[in-house]
């Protein structure tokens, strides 16, 4: 297959730059597979399409204040170091600018030199491995300098951080929200277990690599980038038996998806297990654990349309994307929802 084979025409204004108030408020678009029909509602409707024994998965992570503007120790000019992953204790990857200044030795400082970063190594892809010399408890400070790390489709600065954090985050590491789970209220998730609905929490930490452009055309030779996944013995087991006595597995996000995924195999069970995936779906793959998916819009060509289109057949999310290009849906992370049954 061919990354262009993925393309659709977006006008630029639906690309949504500030999220819904209240958060269930934006509007969902629920497509079923079986019979190729098309319901246009809201987010809070979508309790009406859950049934008792079913189970919601989510991703618990919880995004860093990841992007640190500062300026380099020697000359003042100034420096962004967007924060990718934690190597061990005070050392992180992360993506640097200007990248040709940020060489290895060179310091940056940052809030007035609060925190200071040492340069020490390369990473891959233009990356850098950084060390930060700093008093106190690194979370604090970095929640005091830190900004969301905001996709750069999305220009206006954002007013409340909480708004680019899930209303069930917990553990802190991704550098992008799992944006599916943003529409979530408290008592939305309420009504939800009231119907007898388990929410069961999975773990995956987003990573910048899942944004990228496909920067070839042959989609055999994309390799994506990896990303640190949990799922416990105990999600493992409800998710296990929920399928087996009937009830369906629905992902909340394309990330709760990959977790699954790469935690399962050709025997359709869901394994306990953590580690790293770079599992990249396409047309043509077996969903192992995966009976439905609440999921945002996403961009053209990426990796995520390309997750969809595996669920829900490429021509027909093609299909399904025109349409809400025609119907004025909010697009990409800030922007309304859609449902694959």
């Amino acid at each position: 297959m061919k990354t262009s084979d993925f393309d659709y025409n977006l006008p630029e204004e639906l690309i949504a730059q500030t999220p819904v108030e209240p958060r269930d408020h934006s509007r969902l678009l629920v497509y079923n597979r079986e019979d190729k029909s098309i319901q246009h509602l809201h987010f809070y409707d979508l309790p009406g399409f859950l049934k008792k024994g079913d189970v919601l998965v989510v991703n618990e992570t919880k995004v860093i204040p990841a992007r640190l503007l500062g300026e380099k120790e020697d000359t003042g000019v100034p420096v962004e170091i967007l924060l990718l992953k934690r190597l061990e204790k005070d050392v992180w990857e992360g993506l640097v600018r200007p990248g040709r200044r940020l060489k290895p030795g060179t310091f940056c400082t940052f809030g007035h030199g609060l925190l200071r970063a040492e340069i020490i190594d390369n990473a891959p892809d233009g990356g850098r491995k950084v060390r930060f010399h700093y008093d106190g408890v690194f979370e604090e400070i970095l929640d005091q300098l830190g900004q969301m790390p905001l996709p750069p489709y999305i220009h206006e600065k954002l007013q409340d951080k909480t708004r680019y954090q899930t209303v069930y985050a917990k553990q802190e590491g991704s550098a992008a929200a799992p944006t599916a789970g943003l529409h979530f209220t408290p008592e939305l998730m309420e009504k939800i277990r009231e119907m007898g609905v388990e929410i069961v929490p999975v773990l995956l930490h987003v990573g910048l690599g899942t944004f990228r452009p496909v920067k070839v055309e042959d989609l055999s030779e994309h390799h994506m980038h990896v990303e640190h996944y949990e799922v416990t013995p105990e999600a493992a087991e409800k998710i296990n038996k929920a399928r087996r006595n009937g009830g369906r597995c629905i992902c909340v996000g394309t990330t709760s998806v990959r977790t699954l995924e790469s935690a399962s195999g050709e025997d359709d069970l869901v394994r306990a297990e953590s580690g790293d995936t770079g599992i990249f779906i396409t047309p043509g793959y077996r969903f192992h654990a995966v009976d439905a998916l609440v999921t945002n819009f996403h961009l053209p060509q990426s990796t995520l349309l390309m997750l969809i289109s595996a669920l829900m057949g490429r021509e027909e999310a093609l299909r399904v994307y025109e349409e809400a290009v025609k119907e004025r849906y909010r697009f990409f992370s800030f922007g309304d929802a859609m449902m694959i049954l």
